[in-house]
């Protein structure tokens, strides 16, 4: 992953594609960051738990962004964020989530919605960076509750 994305760096610099090339080199800052917090490279699941962290907070900057009337900081949220999304696996569907749900549920054994934390802990390995983190929290609960 991280080749292709000094690949595309370089692609991005000879094209002069120059919000591309940001939205990398935020991305490669972020790696770099991390690596250097752990003092070691970061393993897959890693760099896609980071990039589902940038997601998150491009969301939050574009609702924020669009409340406050700035269609300029919109737009280049919007731009980083499918740059950054194009280097995530495919999403899952809700179906697919349910189901994965499902598996967790009765693998951690949980009952009710106090078991959530089990239910999530046997969960996210298994999807994170494939669905929204907030979208199965919501379908956890419903389906501990249920």
């Amino acid at each position: 992953m991280k080749k292709q994305m000094e690949q595309d760096m370089i692609q991005a610099a000879k094209a002069k594609d120059k919000v591309r090339l940001s939205a990398l080199r935020l991305i490669k800052t972020a790696m770099h960051n991390r690596e250097i917090d752990l003092k070691r490279d970061l393993n897959e699941p890693e760099i896609l738990q980071l990039l589902s962290g940038m997601v998150k907070q491009r969301k939050d900057s574009i609702e924020q962004f669009a409340k406050g009337g700035r269609a300029d900081l919109v737009a280049q949220e919007e731009a980083e964020l499918v740059i950054i999304q194009s280097f995530m696996p495919q999403q899952l569907s809700r179906e697919e989530v349910e189901a994965e749900i499902d598996k967790a549920v009765s693998e951690a054994g949980a009952s009710s919605v106090k078991d959530m934390g089990k239910v999530m802990k046997v969960l996210m390995p298994r999807i994170t960076g494939k669905a929204d983190g907030k979208m199965v929290g919501e379908l956890v609960k419903a389906r501990l509750a249920g």
